[in-house]
């Protein structure tokens, strides 16, 4: 039985439920190293993460001289994270908590994600947090029609989830708020720096924050 204003939350992965900035920051300086060029700080990659893989490696090799061998150079990033994909990745303090009183809410959950659809199960399976997952959305997942900051992540999810209820999503980027904004779907931030983003409807720091969040967002929501 549900008695949260929500009966689906949907999350972004990277920088939402897990810390994998570190993991990235990997992969990609493996790549550049692969043509000699310098490796980038954690700071640097920070920023390029939430549009997939292609665009953070575009964004890296662009910052260190041209994207010319971006092709070329995908793979071996894509096998090299594949390979060290939870070095360091873990989630976020509180988000197995909050993920667990969701679901004993009787809230489904959803993953969607920009991160390739094997690569996001691989790095759940490994933390152990897919099985609390109703479907886990990524970037290639077969149906999508493109990837956020498009709606279609957002409307695979509602469609794949279809009778959980009202729904609201979660995330840390403006890939993550247009999508869902585009979708009708609330959409809270999460900023642990307290940065934000506009066109959010709420912002929370801290995983013991969340539900508190949802509920003041679903306050604001017109009756359906």
């Amino acid at each position: 039985m549900n008695d949260f204003p929500f009966g689906l939350v949907g999350f972004d992965l990277d920088g939402t439920l897990v810390d994998s900035v570190a993991d990235l920051t990997a992969a990609v300086n493996h790549a550049l190293s692969e043509i000699g060029r310098p490796p980038l700080t954690i700071d640097q990659v920070r920023p390029m993460i939430g549009g997939g893989s292609r665009v953070m490696l575009q964004r890296a090799l662009i910052a260190t001289g041209g994207d010319e061998r971006l092709d070329d150079l995908l793979p071996g990033l894509v096998d090299f994270y594949a390979a060290h994909i939870v070095d360091h990745t873990r989630p976020f303090a509180g988000v197995v908590d909050a993920l667990d009183t969701l679901r004993a809410r009787g809230v489904a959950l959803a993953v969607v994600t920009n991160k390739r659809e094997q690569l996001s199960v691989a790095l759940l399976e490994a933390l152990d947090l897919a099985d609390r997952f109703a479907c886990i959305i990524g970037g290639d997942t077969p149906g999508l029609a493109a990837i956020k900051p498009d709606r279609a992540p957002i409307d695979l999810m509602l469609h794949k989830c279809r009778g959980s209820g009202p729904a609201a999503f979660v995330g840390d980027s403006i890939y993550d708020v247009n999508a869902a904004r585009a979708a009708g779907v609330p959409v809270a931030l999460f900023a642990p720096d307290g940065g934000g983003i506009p066109g959010s409807n709420a912002i929370f720091a801290d995983y013991r924050e969340l539900l508190p969040t949802l509920e003041r967002i679903a306050a604001t929501q017109p009756a359906i």
